[in-house]
């Protein structure tokens, strides 16, 4: 389901944004900007995740893991 919102937006803002769909990065106005906020959404998530691991103070099991693995050689081919 979708709903039709009214959002006034600066003119070179709709600029940008036709300009994204001239080019093929969007199919519409629609398509760009909600590609935008689902960018944004996924930001705020990885704000409110980072929190949490904050809060959540060290995990001595993914200190062990980070040791571990930073001290293994990397082959680029895998």
């Amino acid at each position: 389901m979708s709903t039709q919102i009214a959002v006034r937006l600066p003119d070179d803002m709709v600029r940008f944004v036709d300009q994204l769909v001239e080019k093929g990065r969007g199919s519409s106005r629609a398509a760009v900007i909600v590609r935008a906020l689902n960018r944004e959404r996924r930001h705020e998530m990885a704000v409110q995740d980072a929190q949490i691991y904050a809060e959540a103070g060290e995990d001595a099991d993914m200190i062990d893991l980070v040791r571990y693995l930073s001290g293994q050689p990397v082959d680029p081919d895998q």
